[in-house]
């Protein structure tokens, strides 16, 4: 295969029309990303006699629990599909079968042979590397090169665990109960450090695509990132004066100014100038540790020099975070310094207080799904076009879903507001209205922070919808379309919080110790494959329907309705 890591990735956000949820663009990547996604619409298309398509049939287990992998892939395995869509799940679901809810074992393997859909950061992924890594062990010259067949060596297993000092609790990393308290501005403005006078644009896309620069504080910023990938923002605020002294001093370099968190050289040649690509690179690696760790079996710090360590077995999701993220910026002595009790640490304390006093801790025993419906109208025949993939950016739970609304009359566009309504899930307060984005809070606190939330993403208002209101049951909230975050086709992105907290859409690679519920919207439950963000299928417990994650409108298989 030939395609660049960047672009594949691409590809399978493109496929439901939704990407990263950052700020930077790339017209060349862009268009790759275009061209693949008309070529698989063009084969999609292709005379397939839907009419008798039999999608797999996937029986819940009593309890509402996702089937087992194995059992989800035999059917996809025995299903009979189209050519065209049968060579494809029996391509992504080859090597989809990777035990993690004891990560030991991905140690025993020492190659990984590269099949159809392969990219080196998902093979990065799947073994808890680093794509400098690979391409370091496998003296790979292009690493966007990859061909069917191709041996990737992977490093030995490591033989040394981690720290077990304790970072940080899980709710101090997640944008949880008490972050909704907490003056992100009032703080900034009476440090006496420079970030109070720092600022910059940000760019805001529209619900026809086009962008506009929008001009926002530091603070601001701050909470812009913290709110989007619910992350706490006083773990960013700690992060900022840790690196670059930003909030005690008012003589910083232009260079610290720039890249205050992590270099350009140490980004791997990815340039991310200016605070709030900054921000937005380490709220998505915190959320990288933080879910790898809890929901993905995750056991391996991996380094940007090659070295490895195992996560110490103590460990709490929050500290593997920062330590996953000190991992992505230095290593060896250095390291071991910034995860210390003298580190980020004792800034975080003296800053904030000790995270560990008085903080409530999440009860995971609690957690039932309240029921929902589908997030549009009865009768209505909506296509599911992503399956479960990041609540926001690539690092979260993979806690969303997508769908596209009916076609509307005249040309075809990529980006327009559907004149199709989507619709609130269950009875709830508007806890946050921003740009292309409805917060629905199901226990009316109003703060999402705590409790189930629902976040609406690429939607535009309704003229009616106002913070704080109580919407019931079906009650239209907006209109899919691009507007918000990074969008390439209008369409709708939901997703599932819990405390704050992104909860996985499907949980088929959680620890045999966590029972997740899964995302389960009008009896519609999503079911996921093992390692293949936005593919997979939804299946309905009411009357056995299934509809398979495909992109577009060119054939039967995503249409789904209630």
């Amino acid at each position: 295969m030939r395609l660049p890591i960047i672009s594949s990735l691409l590809l399978l956000f493109v496929a439901s029309g939704c990407t990263f949820s950052g700020s930077t663009e790339n017209p060349v990547l862009a268009q790759a990303a275009t061209t693949v996604f008309e070529e698989r619409a063009t084969a999609a298309s292709a005379p397939l006699a839907t009419a008798t398509l039999e999608i797999p049939q996937i029986e819940l287990s009593p309890s509402g629990n996702s089937p087992q992998t194995e059992r989800r892939e035999a059917d996809v395995a025995t299903a009979t599909l189209p050519p065209q869509l049968a060579s494809r799940f029996a391509d992504a679901t080859a090597n989809a079968g990777v035990a993690t809810d004891n990560s030991q074992s991905l140690n025993d393997v020492t190659e990984y042979v590269v099949a159809w859909g392969d990219t080196l950061s998902r093979i990065a992924s799947i073994h808890g590397l680093s794509i400098e890594t690979l391409v370091a062990i496998n003296n790979l010259q292009n690493p966007d090169l990859l061909r069917v067949g191709q041996i990737i060596k992977l490093p030995p297993p490591p033989d040394a665990n981690s720290p077990s000092f304790h970072i940080l609790p899980d709710t101090r990393l997640v944008r949880s109960y008490g972050a909704q308290s907490f003056d992100v501005q009032g703080f900034v403005h009476a440090q006496p450090g420079i970030l109070r006078k720092m600022g910059g644009a940000v760019v805001s896309r529209q619900a026809d695509g086009s962008t506009v620069n929008v001009a926002l504080s530091a603070a601001e910023t701050v909470q812009r990132v913290a709110l989007n990938f619910s992350v706490d923002p006083r773990v960013l605020l700690a992060f900022l004066e840790y690196r670059a002294g930003l909030l005690s001093n008012l003589d910083v370099d232009g260079e610290q100014l720039l890249y205050p968190l992590i270099s350009r050289k140490a980004s791997g040649g990815i340039d991310r100038p200016g605070l709030y690509a900054q921000l937005i690179w380490l709220a998505d690696q915190l959320n990288y540790g933080y879910y790898g760790k809890k929901y993905r079996g995750d056991a391996i710090v991996d380094f940007a020099d090659g070295s490895r360590l195992l996560y110490h077995q103590d460990l709490n999701a929050g500290t593997a975070a920062i330590q996953h993220v000190f991992a992505k910026m230095t290593f060896g002595a250095s390291w071991a310094d910034d995860v210390g009790d003298g580190g980020f640490y004792r800034v975080y304390r003296d800053l904030f207080g000790d995270p560990f006093a008085d903080y409530e801790q999440g009860d995971a025993a609690a957690l039932r799904q309240p029921k929902l419906s589908l997030p549009f109208r009865p009768g209505e025949v909506w296509r599911f076009t992503g399956g479960y993939h990041g609540g926001w950016g690539n690092g979260s739970a993979w806690a969303s879903v997508d769908f596209a609304p009916p076609k509307e009359a005249g040309p075809m566009r990529y980006c327009y507001t559907s004149s199709f309504p989507v619709t609130a899930v269950a009875r709830g307060k508007i806890a946050r209205l921003s740009e292309g984005a409805v917060i629905l809070d199901l226990d009316l606190d109003g703060n999402e922070g705590s409790g189930w939330t629902i976040l609406y993403l690429h939607t535009t208002h309704a003229d009616s919808l106002e913070m704080g209101q109580i919407v019931e049951a079906g009650e239209v909230l907006g209109y899919p379309s691009c507007e918000g975050g990074y969008s390439t086709a209008t369409h709708l992105h939901i997703a599932r919080r819990y405390n704050g907290e992104w909860i996985p859409a499907d949980c088929i690679n959680c620890p045999s110790s966590l029972r997740i519920p899964p995302f389960t919207m009008s009896d519609w439950q999503v079911v996921g494959l093992s390692n293949q963000p936005y593919q997979g299928f939804m299946v309905n417990s009411a009357d056995n329907r299934s509809v398979i994650a495909e992109q577009g409108r060119n054939t039967a298989i995503n249409q789904i309705s209630w």
